[in-house]
């Protein structure tokens, strides 16, 4: 029997992006392997997808309950171990309390759910269990994120004073014209995807980042949001601003029709004796900048780097890393977690990530329904 983590997947089959960025992140570092699932509603697509894969038909199940049925029959020794979470949002709480309650770890695709009430049911549910789970706030594996957020937490920048968040995407713009298109959509279905379309989907990435790099937490927020049509119900659009204290502040800018945009990830961070600049679409590069010297440039597995990038660098300098890799680093954390190896506190994020992130989300839409106005998280 493999020694390698044994992995199950639920979602994420045929030509889905999370999918493929999910299976391939897990083989990078030889930790896991992928022993069965349920990839598709549909059987038909389900089992001729996992033959794809090379799996065996005895371990792709039918649906979700099947799975958890059948899994637990299994000797421990052979039952799969860790649960990647890939479905549509509205299904992430009851496939995760479930895998929680029945001894699973999990990693879980964000937001973590589609309300605050159910994550904080996940976090009590999970303090019984004892046992590990992640969400993939993917950007957070970037080597030169992980630079930048030991050299703020060292001091390198000084006492923060100013916190910038930018996610520009275009994709929804071309369906959000189209009346017709708008309801075909899960993003757009309050049902499926939540209070919330932009802010739940990338927005929360940027929250996320926010206070990943700094270490701190936002203590309030007030954000303007914008739904472009009336038959749309959920945004597409907004902006937040936030207060970390009285004299640390910041913005956060996401949205999804930015026209012509792909990616657009941005972080600029200012301290009392200097900033970071970094750009998701060019995540090789952390530009450091200060008052008394010329811009420097740092890049990814060059020794000047930390421990915390350089645990998560796999290729010698100039040899580009990408997406793959960041969420490669996350689930390379979580092994280590699973395994009881010793574990950065930065390597993955935890429930109280999400349960974070979820508070963020449900606050923006509060706030901008309440007339633009300041709210605690």
């Amino acid at each position: 029997m493999s020694s390698k983590i044994r992995l199950g997947i639920l979602g994420g089959g045929g030509d889905s992006l999370i999918g493929v960025l999910h299976r391939v992140a897990s083989s990078m570092y030889d930790k896991y392997q992928i022993v069965g699932g349920v990839f598709n509603p549909n059987w038909e697509n389900n089992i001729s997808f996992a033959k794809t894969l090379g799996l065996s038909e005895n371990r792709v199940y039918i649906d979700f309950d099947a799975f958890i049925e059948e899994e637990l029959k299994l000797p421990v020794s052979e039952r799969i171990e860790v649960v990647s979470v890939l479905t549509p949002n509205f299904l992430h709480f009851p496939m995760a309390k479930k895998l929680i309650e029945n001894g699973f770890h999990v990693i879980c695709e964000k937001p973590l759910t589609t309300t605050l009430s159910e994550a904080k049911t996940l976090e009590s549910a999970l303090k019984k269990a004892n046992t590990i789970f992640a969400i993939t706030y993917t950007y957070t594996g970037y080597p030169m994120v992980r630079q930048m957020r030991e050299m703020i937490q060292s001091g390198v920048i000084g006492d923060i004073q100013k916190v910038d968040i930018q996610y520009y995407q275009g994709w929804i713009n071309p369906i959000l014209l189209d009346k017709s298109l708008r309801k075909t959509i899960w993003r757009l279905d309050p049902e499926k995807g939540g209070v919330s379309c932009c802010i739940g989907d990338i927005g929360t990435h940027a929250f996320n980042m926010a206070e990943y790099l700094t270490g701190q937490e936002v203590t309030s927020i007030l954000a303007d949001l914008n739904t472009r049509y009336d038959d749309n119900p959920l945004d597409v659009d907004g902006t937040i601003l936030i207060r970390f204290s009285k004299y640390v502040k910041g913005v956060i800018r996401a949205s999804q029709i930015a026209t012509g945009e792909e990616n657009g990830l941005e972080v600029k961070i200012y301290g009392s004796k200097g900033g970071f600049n970094w750009k998701q679409e060019n995540p090789n590069y952390l530009y450091h900048l200060t008052d008394n010297k010329p811009l420097q440039v740092l890049k990814p597995g060059h020794a000047y780097n930390g421990a915390l990038s350089l645990n998560g660098t796999k290729l010698p300098p100039g040899h580009p890393e990408g997406i793959f890799d960041s969420m490669g680093n996350i689930y390379y954390g979580v092994a280590k977690a699973i395994r009881n190896e010793a574990c950065d506190s930065g390597e993955y994020p935890t429930m109280h990530d999400g349960v974070r992130g979820m508070k963020f989300i449900e606050k923006c839409v509060e706030s901008h329904k309440s007339g633009n106005i300041w709210l605690d998280i």
